[in-house]
């Protein structure tokens, strides 16, 4: 069986949980992405135009949202998925940032992201268009809004992953 890495981004804890189950399923390393300053609850207010997350995802579409540099290597895994909240209907601006610290050349790639209300369509044209900027040779998966263990259980036999 191939070595799979789950890389998450959680602010509220609902991602974290999606990516312990996918984790769980697929036997694999899990870690965290850290934003270089932790999220408050002040900075989430979506209801707010001037918070931090609003401006973050307001910018252009190559804009960029610092972490930490804690990221694992990716010398030992094939697989490597990504998860992450939608916010703004894309992925926060920090989910592009690490794919451009990381090497996915010949990984093969999937990535999710937690939602009530939005599909994953733009979040979906958003990680392809940043894999592109990068010029990664990857073989990126559909990704999808996991929400329940059906849906979770379901995207995961879609999946085309190294074996």
């Amino acid at each position: 069986m191939a070595n799979t890495l789950i890389l998450y981004f959680s602010a509220t804890g609902t991602t974290k949980k999606a990516a312990e189950k996918v984790a769980k399923k697929l036997n694999a390393d899990i870690a965290e992405i850290h934003p270089e300053n932790p999220y408050t609850d002040e900075d989430l207010n979506w209801h707010d135009e001037t918070t931090r997350a609003t401006v973050e995802q307001k910018q252009e579409h190559d804009g960029r949202v610092p972490i930490k540099d804690d990221l694992p290597s990716l010398d030992n895994y094939d697989n490597v998925v990504i998860g992450h909240p939608i916010w703004w209907g894309i992925p926060p601006r920090l989910i592009a940032t690490t794919i451009d610290r990381l090497d996915l050349n010949g990984k093969h790639l999937a990535t999710f992201g937690t939602s009530s209300s939005t599909g994953y369509d733009r979040a979906q044209s958003n990680i392809e268009r940043t894999i592109k900027e990068n010029n990664y040779n990857v073989e990126l998966n559909k990704g999808n809004v996991l929400n329940s263990q059906s849906v979770i259980d379901s995207w995961l036999n879609s999946l085309s992953l190294a074996r």
